[in-house]
């Protein structure tokens, strides 16, 4: 079984930065990866994603001030999330992503980690 989990969040003020962390208990190199968030009566969206070729895809909201990295020989992936607003304050998750050609896909989700940007 894999495990997935998420740290770097915390209670920032509007402008700030935090870079989450996503570490894995297996190698990661052949997955891909997503960074999740969900607030209070919404639903949970797409923040950013890196593929295991390393290309990356941003919601629109978060483009230009987030940042999706990773580093397969830690196991670990990252966003970076400068110029915080209110409306980012969620619980964000990370999935990580097994794809096998005749098995399917495997997805394996963390905990979260709560962000809460202040005004």
């Amino acid at each position: 079984q894999v495990q997935v989990v998420e740290s770097g969040g915390g209670l920032v003020q509007t402008g700030g930065s935090l870079r989450l962390s996503c570490v894995a208990s297996v190698g990661i190199a052949s997955a891909n990866v997503g960074w999740y968030r969900q607030a209070p009566g919404k639903q949970r969206e797409l923040v950013a994603r890196i593929t295991r070729d390393g290309t990356t895809v941003y919601v629109d909201s978060a483009k230009g001030r987030a940042t999706v990295t990773r580093d397969n020989a830690k196991n670990t992936v990252f966003l970076q999330m400068n110029s915080l607003k209110p409306e980012d304050t969620a619980v964000y998750y990370c999935n990580v992503v097994f794809t096998y050609r005749v098995a399917g896909s495997y997805a394996y989700w963390g905990q979260g980690t709560q962000v809460t940007v202040s005004f």
